[in-house]
């Protein structure tokens, strides 16, 4: 676990180098999955701008199982409009997709910016409106994604991993200038 203290000088250049592979993964296109949600800059959704970071959250197809009756044969009548023999049937399955699956993207804090000193801001943002109760600590742990999963979950977004939207509106990340 990192601590919000001055770092050992070995650790600068190995936390560096983390951060520096985490970028690196990100502009590859590489993925990086968390809770459900996956990361990288090689997936986005189309029209994305070059050098960000998304989240994917996959909400699979919903499938039902249709079962009908086929006609086997038909019934088959008399000269004087009886029924001869009564028609015959069987039952068939088939699977049908009634909601097909759907990606919600959202963008996300790129590595270089998702420092210690980041996480330990977002850690007493989230203190400050009581969603948080831990230690301040830069280390994005169990209790900081659940804090981060309430606040999001309230805005409409089920996910741990922080986005942009939600960092900004902790006042976290700039707001971009209107035009």
């Amino acid at each position: 676990m990192i601590q919000a203290r001055p770092l050992h000088p070995l650790r600068k250049p190995v936390l560096r180098a983390l951060a520096l592979l985490a970028l690196a993964a990100c502009a590859a296109g590489q993925t990086v999955s968390q809770g459900g949600v996956v990361q990288g800059n090689g997936l986005a959704p189309p029209g994305a701008p070059r050098g960000t970071c998304w989240g994917k959250i996959p909400t699979p197809a919903v499938v039902e199982t249709v079962t009908e009756q086929v006609l086997v044969s038909p019934a088959r009548m008399n000269t004087d409009g009886t029924v001869a023999t009564l028609p015959v049937y069987r039952s068939e399955q088939r699977q049908e997709i009634v909601t097909p699956r759907t990606d919600n993207w959202f963008e996300t804090p790129c590595p270089p910016d998702f420092t210690v000193e980041f996480v330990s801001s977002l850690q007493r943002a989230l203190q400050a409106r009581g969603l948080y109760q831990g230690a301040v600590t830069g280390n994005m742990d169990a209790e900081t994604r659940a804090a981060v999963l309430a606040v999001q979950t309230a805005g409409g977004l089920r996910s741990d991993v922080l986005s942009i939207k939600t960092a900004r509106a902790l006042g976290l990340v700039a707001v971009p200038r209107s035009p």
